[in-house]
């Protein structure tokens, strides 16, 4: 009997050994009670406690995320929407905030979600749905900082919120559908229009600078016919007046041949060279002192 009592006792005795070593990893923390009572903080690493006398309570300290749940929340414009939030928070690694996340609050996480729901009633219930929808960030930003303030005691953080979600019910959603789908279609009419607008006034810009070419172009022709008549008229002018008063003495010539008068011819006329010319015969030979005779 008495050798079967000894290893009963070492095996009860190792037994209790072994389930006395704790192991806090390093995203948690340790809180260490005996009897009932706060006895010490454990760090990351290696512990051993009592068994039976004392306890250890592991505290997670990483970023957590909690789900406020789906509600039906009426908006000041009395529809009914259904709401949804994600909060996100970690507890903060220090002794007395572990302690505080342990000892002033009963279940961390529920609590913020019941305060996460009360908090949006009471922001959406003010707003209407359209408002409310358009305004997300708005509404994260409240439900932060209430989250934050009411929280500021429990030794926790709240990193951040948002929000799923803000369905209206099935018949105003589709009403709000055919609203979207409306304006849409309204916006792609204008952009339209404004395109067409803008091709036409490229069409128009661009005959009217093809129209200012061609105006141009008259212009300068017009222009050129106009110099190149001047410029024949007063050839024309120059050439004709002369060679008419020389017709003039041709006629008289003429004239007083028919009747064997004599004239004389001032010397250096061009009277003498055409009539040479008309003859066939070459002019006489001037004499300077008096004049050529015919």
């Amino acid at each position: 009997m008495q050798d079967l009592l000894l290893p009963a006792i070492i095996t009860i005795t190792v037994l209790i050994l072994f389930s006395g070593i704790k192991i806090v990893r390093p995203t948690s923390r340790g809180l260490i009670e005996r009897l009932g009572k706060y006895k010490s903080f454990a760090q990351p690493g290696f512990h051993w406690i009592i068994p039976f006398i004392d306890k250890m309570y592991m505290v997670n300290i990483t970023e957590q995320m909690v789900d406020a749940q789906p509600q039906e929340i009426i908006t000041n414009d009395n529809l009914n929407a259904s709401v949804d939030a994600q909060i996100y928070f970690k507890v903060l690694e220090g002794e007395e905030n572990v302690k505080n996340s342990l000892y002033q609050v009963n279940d961390y996480k529920l609590q913020i979600v019941n305060l996460a729901r009360t908090t949006l009633r009471n922001i959406i219930g003010t707003l209407t749905l359209r408002s409310a929808n358009s305004e997300r960030g708005k509404i994260n930003a409240e439900l932060h900082t209430t989250l934050k303030n009411e929280t500021s005691s429990w030794g926790i953080v709240i990193v951040r919120t948002e929000l799923k979600q803000i369905d209206p019910p099935p018949d105003v959603q589709e009403t709000m559908n055919k609203v979207v789908k409306a304006e849409n279609e309204k916006i792609a009419a204008i952009d339209y229009a404004t395109a067409a607008e803008t091709v036409a006034d490229g069409v128009k810009r661009s005959k009217i600078k093809e129209a200012e070419g061609r105006k141009r172009a008259l212009v300068l022709e017009a222009e050129g016919e106009a110099e190149a008549i001047q410029l024949v008229n007063v050839a024309a002018d120059e050439y004709f007046t002369g060679n008419a008063q020389l017709l003039r003495k041709l006629e008289a010539v003429e004239n007083s041949l028919k009747s064997n008068a004599k004239i004389v011819i001032p010397s250096g006329s061009e009277l003498i060279n055409v009539i040479s010319e008309m003859s066939g015969v070459l002019p006489l030979p001037r004499d300077k002192s008096k004049g050529d005779v015919i």
